[in-house]
């Protein structure tokens, strides 16, 4: 298989494809970046409209004011800018149901799907670019995993390697980024059922959590050397390593059965080097991250239903738990929960993703809707279009909410016999993922029932 490699940089029209390059470069301006200094940047934002005010008001202030000034503006533009978006449906075809997403670049998502599908869109074009799977050392029969499919993508902190499962789910898959040539797959004594959830704690090191109730911990050598490496006669076939984990812990069983002790999602604080899970059964466990996995606390959470996604605050140093109605803050060091939870009754489909930026959370529910949730005043973001500016806000007004579109869906006979009259059907937000420095927002999921087929992509900027 030939891999596309970047070549030199080069502006691109918006209409005009990936070209030569799988992956573009991380950005079309990074190298005009490196010749401005961060001295004369400062001096540009400086002799900014707003900065020029802000010092008219304060008079002389030094380098501290400053950045505290731009802190309060960065807080600002997070919390308003999202009252300003406008979304373009994006195509993608006819896979079925996209369940991760992450930015590769300024133009460029990367996606996995129920389906067993990965692929890059550029949002720009729409182009659609396929990435081969790798495949076990022993293959295993396609028939295994028929409704499994790609439930987690992420990058190490450099985004020069990128992590996702397999052609087997059970298995997980190490590209290197931008070219995506592959580097290994652990497939060797690792997980026995599907990876739901990814996280990297350095740039070598990656855990996964798998519907097995274990969690893997797995060092990733770019280079291959010092692992298995599958040969294959045909020379246009890639050529990567097979890994075992490092280590393996299962996570307490406590009073559940085993089999519902299955690993959602996980969220990492690197200033703490602790790892949180969160299991089916409705429990969450806390991991110190060192050279091994060192479990220290497993508690019962308050909303235990439909508990799939979760994320960390750094601004408040605490994990956020997702589930069927309400999305749970939970402070770990004071083993309780220091904010009260939000509630989320959006269709009582369940929260389906969850990210935190600053003081922003933002909630993709199974009803198709994104809500924006600011934690300093404990409320929803607004829609301000509901309200005449001069006049006060009702207390009771509408929340801010970014519906998805209807997307593509499967017209089969499930379909027209249960379905087909209704008006709208809501996509559910399984993913969603921002590109901050550019204010763009991702959005793709697909039909919340389990056998209906369809897809929805959106971009909102």
């Amino acid at each position: 298989m030939a891999h596309l490699r970047p070549g030199k940089e080069k502006r691109k029209a918006p209409d005009e494809g990936p070209g030569a390059s799988l992956v573009q470069d991380q950005e079309v301006g990074q190298g005009d970046a490196t010749l401005v200094s961060k001295r004369r940047k400062w001096s540009l934002e400086r002799h900014s409209f707003v900065y020029g005010l802000k010092g008219r008001e304060l008079g002389t202030w030094g380098h501290r004011e400053a950045i505290g000034f731009q802190r309060q503006l960065c807080d600002y533009a997070v919390l308003k800018l999202p009252h300003l978006f406008r979304v373009r449906h994006l195509g993608l075809g006819t896979v079925n149901k996209v369940f991760a997403s992450q930015w590769l670049n300024g133009r460029q998502v990367v996606c996995g799907t129920k389906c067993n599908s990965l692929f890059v869109v550029d949002v720009l074009s729409g182009q659609m670019t396929r990435i081969p799977l790798l495949r076990d050392m022993i293959p295993v029969p396609a028939r295994a995993y028929p409704t499994s499919g790609i439930h987690a993508i992420e990058m190490n902190p450099s985004k020069t390697l990128l992590a996702t499962s397999g052609e087997n789910p059970n298995s997980l898959a190490v590209y290197k980024l931008p070219t995506f040539d592959p580097v290994s797959l652990g497939d060797r004594q690792g997980h026995s059922d599907w990876i739901f959830t990814i996280i990297w704690v350095n740039e070598t090191v990656a855990i996964s959590g798998s519907r097995d109730g274990t969690l893997a911990m797995w060092h990733v050598n770019p280079d291959s050397s010092g692992m298995d490496v599958a040969h294959s006669e045909n020379a246009d076939l890639p050529v990567y390593a097979h890994m075992r984990p490092k280590e393996m812990q299962a996570i307490p069983t406590g009073s559940s059965s085993p089999g519902a002790c299955k690993v959602r999602a996980m969220a990492f604080s690197a200033p703490n080097r602790e790892l949180g899970a969160v299991s089916l059964d409705g429990c969450f466990h806390l991991w110190k991250v060192g050279d091994n996995l060192s479990r220290l606390l497993t508690m019962r959470l308050s909303y235990c239903r439909e508990n799939v996604c979760m994320a960390y605050c750094d601004e408040l140093s605490m994990y956020a738990v997702g589930s069927q109605f309400h999305v749970s803050f939970l402070d770990v060091r004071q083993h309780r929960q220091k904010i009260p939870p939000l509630c989320s009754r959006d269709g009582g489909m369940g929260v389906r993703s969850l990210s935190i930026y600053q003081n922003l959370v933002t909630v993709g529910t199974g009803h198709g809707a994104l809500l924006l949730y600011d934690i300093r005043t404990r409320k929803f973001l607004e829609d301000m279009s509901e309200h005449n500016p001069e006049l006060p806000i009702d207390p009771a007004g509408r929340k801010l909410k970014l519906m998805t579109g209807s997307g593509w869906v499967n017209e089969d006979d499930l379909w027209v016999d249960f379905f087909g009259d209704l008006e709208y059907y809501p996509n559910a937000v399984y993913t969603h993922c921002y590109n901050w420095p550019e204010m763009k927002l991702f959005v793709a999921g697909g039909p919340v029932h389990p056998d209906v087929r369809g897809n929805y992509a959106g971009l909102w900027s």
